[in-house]
């Protein structure tokens, strides 16, 4: 592994007004010493843009004098955007971010996945090919896993059964990248996450989605009669994961056969504690009551309802993370009450609820 640092980096962080790319651009505010970072997003309406234009704002107010920071408005998808900033900036280090998020969604629009997620994913390929960088690293996910019945999920499991075209395209970007690493020698590494939350998250994922349809007082559906389970991780925790994986790039070598050895690696950032999916929900309520966002005397027996499993869902996600462990020294340790607390506050004083 080739040791890097990141200050006075040029550093490229694409989809930084989504929620995993704010909060490391803000992480990267506090660590770096001296150098430059460039967000790009294109802020579509996937879910409520004031979202991303909020995390946005707080990225300019907490910016710190010695970084140079730049935020444009633009798609991975546009070759022509994207290789104009490589030629511009001769990036560093890439940490792509950028994809159309959600299983659900894309069963009917799979078209969002394909121009973002494999053309977008290309042209940030080819442009690190063109401008060769220290470290390339992504979003992969732990939907690459589909259906896998063995538990924890390791990175040496097959993963050729994806039961949605998001786990498809990010199976797809791993693949990818292992073919640039090795024909163009492009250090990468894929990071495939579990079930990321916390405060200024997603609206549509579960715990954010069920706080907002409580509040309305609509019911909440919970899948596969709650039989679900879930490696829920903590933003702090996966953020924490990126920048320690930026700073450690697969190592460019030569094989016992006199070949190239692609600087390749791919790590799960997980919890490795699956939370049964009812226990999620009580935690969550709690949180909801201590934070003052619903009543204490609010009737959750009567807004949820026990549904059956959704198309492109499985089961479980359990990560097992003891490569990162091994390799960065670093294991997501944030517990789900202490999370869900930390989101339950953020959505009492967002939403003023």
């Amino acid at each position: 592994m080739q040791k890097l640092t990141l200050d006075n980096k040029t550093i490229l962080v694409t989809g930084h007004a989504g929620f995993i790319g704010s909060f490391l651009v803000r992480r990267l505010f506090g660590q770096m010493k001296g150098g430059a970072i460039v967000g790009i997003d294109n802020l579509n309406d996937y879910y409520d843009p004031k979202l991303k234009l909020y995390r946005l704002e707080e990225l300019d107010r907490c910016k710190p004098a010695g970084i140079n920071y730049k935020s444009i408005k633009g798609s991975i998808a546009d070759k022509e955007l994207v290789d104009g900033l490589f030629a511009e900036h001769k990036f560093d280090i890439v940490v792509n971010l950028a994809a159309q998020a959600g299983v659900r969604y894309s069963i009917d629009n799979p078209g969002a996945y394909i121009q973002s997620n494999i053309i977008g994913f290309y042209n940030i390929l080819e442009a690190c090919r063109r401008n060769p960088v220290e470290h390339l690293v992504y979003a992969s996910s732990s939907s690459v896993y589909g259906g896998n019945k063995k538990v924890p999920f390791s990175t040496d499991d097959r993963v050729d059964n994806p039961v949605s075209l998001y786990a498809a395209t990010k199976k797809s970007n791993e693949l990818m990248a292992h073919c640039y690493s090795k024909l163009y020698d492009i250090p990468s590494t894929g990071l495939r996450f579990f079930t990321v939350y916390g405060p200024a998250g997603r609206p549509d994922m579960a715990y954010f989605g069920f706080t907002d349809k409580l509040l309305r007082g609509d019911k909440i559906q919970i899948y596969n009669y709650g039989n679900c389970r879930r490696d829920f991780t903590y933003i702090d925790d996966i953020v924490e994961g990126i920048v320690r994986v930026m700073q450690g790039a697969p190592e460019r070598r030569t094989g016992e056969d006199g070949l190239p050895v692609p600087p390749y690696a791919v790590y799960n950032i997980g919890g490795g504690q699956p939370e049964n999916l009812l226990d999620f929900v009580s935690i969550l309520q709690e949180e909801l009551v201590r934070a003052g966002v619903l009543p204490s005397d609010y009737d959750f027996e009567a807004h949820r309802e026990l549904v059956a499993m959704q198309p492109g869902d499985v089961p479980t996600t359990y990560a097992d993370s003891t490569a990162l462990e091994a390799d960065f020294g670093f294991t997501p340790r944030i517990p789900l009450r202490e999370g869900l607390r930390r989101f339950a506050q953020w959505y009492k004083e967002y939403y003023k609820a």
